[in-house]
């Protein structure tokens, strides 16, 4: 019979589209992962994928495998869950990834409380404006604030937010307000940009209709907060969201640009990489997280116009 151990690092495989990838996700060398899988095949009298120099497939036979495979590991899931439920506390490493911004102001402050609720949980907490790769990094949970695409992830949906372009009064005194999106093209636009943003090109409500503008600037950077510092400076024009702002909107430091062509809002969301039966680790985080998120959220917007 395939092991167990085995029928894991087959669909790592195909979720990762590689065996060095998949050897990662599991620590194991790309050499074992090639044996375990050539031990599966050996056993089931078929070939599991089509491998060529570039890229490997799925042959049929390892699709309808991989289908009945992901069965097993949501039944092996199940049942681990309930035992784990049944009265004992939760326990083991939990994995969380949240945006630098929000990661700082809320989700690092709840560490402390959370620890002294499930002091059996080591947290591993990664802060970061580049979008991790869940899977690929064996994330337990994220924090995203971003467009969501359709995805094999879970979400559990914190909100719909509103987004605005600002600039400091200084900026704008010096150069001008844009009148209409094209106006940006002579703007300093300051850009969250890293490997695979998007940031590059704003998404504005134009007619009714979604427009995205290819914006540009002289200096750009992979840290959130540091772009809002440039823009309380004077330095440019930024895209954010509205409750990260607010403060500083009620305060007058910045100021809505083209109030009239707003951004296309985004999905505040946690993400999970688990199909059924979320862990009870996870569970009890995303419980505490969520409505603090809320709260926050909520308050930062209070008493803006």
């Amino acid at each position: 019979m395939a092991t167990l151990e085995n029928i894991n690092v087959f669909v790592r495989s195909v979720e990762f589209g590689s065996f060095s990838a998949a050897g990662r996700a599991t620590g194991l060398s790309a050499a074992v992962v090639s044996h375990r899988i050539k031990m599966l095949e050996q056993h089931l009298g078929c070939r599991l994928f089509h491998r060529t120099t570039r890229k490997m497939q799925l042959t049929e036979q390892g699709r309808i495998f991989y289908e009945r495979c992901l069965e097993i590991r949501e039944a092996v899931e199940r049942a681990e869950t309930s035992v784990a439920d049944m009265g004992a506390a939760p326990r083991g490493s939990l994995k969380i990834t949240a945006p630098l911004g929000i990661g700082r102001r809320v989700v690092t402050p709840m560490i402390a409380r959370f620890r002294a609720d499930y002091p059996r949980i080591d947290v591993r907490l990664r802060l970061s404006d580049y979008l991790i790769d869940i899977l690929m990094e064996s994330v337990d949970m994220a924090l995203r604030m971003a467009v969501m695409e359709d995805s094999t992830l879970i979400m559990r949906k914190i909100g719909d937010v509103e987004r605005a372009l600002v600039a400091a009064p200084s900026y704008l005194a010096r150069r001008g307000a844009p009148k209409k999106p094209d106006d940006l093209f002579d703007h300093e636009c300051l850009l969250l940009r890293f490997p695979g943003s998007s940031q590059a090109r704003w998404s504005l409500v134009e007619d009714g209709e979604e427009r995205q503008l290819p914006v540009d600037g002289s200096i750009d950077a992979d840290d959130s907060d540091v772009i809002t510092d440039w823009a309380l400076a004077g330095l440019g024009i930024m895209l954010k969201p509205v409750f990260e702002v607010a403060p500083h909107l009620k305060s007058g430091a910045l100021q809505r640009v083209l109030p009239d062509y707003p951004p296309v809002p985004v999905t505040l969301g946690v993400l999970y990489p688990y199909r059924h039966n979320i862990p009870t680790k996870v569970r009890a985080f995303a419980d505490m997280l969520i409505p603090e998120m809320r709260t926050y959220v909520a308050e930062n917007l209070k008493g803006l116009k």
